[in-house]
């Protein structure tokens, strides 16, 4: 299969990459640190994207980002980052990609654990998981051609866990070998329409 990943070089998004890599064709998409490059705040840019990579059977997004900080602070355009990042950002990647995804190919979304299990200033980040969830869950109805979609929701994982295990105080961190599983069924299992929590 040709696999588009995009945010192949995080954290999640490179061990995937490694994994897929060896029974796959990947292409690689990240903001900065690839040959293919994507900004996916902007429709124009994720069109682009496409439009350069051309016809593809899956896509991994393990990108997007949003507000992190106090409730109490919190303002609109805060939460709008995680609007135009996390939630729209992934969504548009699914709304243009339909164009070029082969049938029966597949999109796998990421959200995570805050979607149900919120920390103290995750209010943005939970919200946006839970609308990308929740999108996933329902365009599976209406992909039409044999086409799945899914979105991979990991905890913790042990690879951040010195970066984020102090703000999420009494999560076990999940193994990467999980996480990367989860992405694994998604892609080349045959589920659609679900949320594969890793936790």
């Amino acid at each position: 299969m040709k696999i588009i990943i995009v945010g192949a070089t995080g954290t999640i998004g490179k061990v995937v990459a490694a994994e897929l890599g060896k029974r796959h064709e990947i292409i690689g998409v990240s903001a900065h640190n690839s040959p293919v490059k994507v900004d996916i705040t902007s429709a124009a840019s994720i069109a682009a994207m496409f439009k350069a990579v051309g016809p593809f059977d899956a896509l991994v997004s393990a990108s997007g980002g949003g507000y992190w900080g106090s409730f109490e602070k919190m303002t609109e355009e805060d939460f709008y980052l995680g609007i135009k990042s996390k939630m729209m950002g992934q969504i548009n990647l699914v709304l243009e990609g339909r164009k070029y995804i082969r049938p029966n190919g597949s999109f796998t979304l990421t959200t995570g654990i805050l979607a149900e299990d919120p920390v103290k200033d995750s209010c943005n980040l939970a919200v946006v998981n839970a609308a990308v969830n929740a999108f996933a869950v329902s365009a599976a109805m209406e992909l039409g051609n044999g086409v799945r979609i899914n979105a991979v929701s990991p905890g913790v994982v042990e690879d951040s866990r010195e970066k984020f295990g102090p703000i999420f105080p009494g999560h076990v961190p999940v193994s990467m070998e999980r996480v990367v599983a989860g992405f694994v069924k998604s892609v080349e299992g045959m589920v659609t329409g679900q949320v594969i929590k890793v936790y």
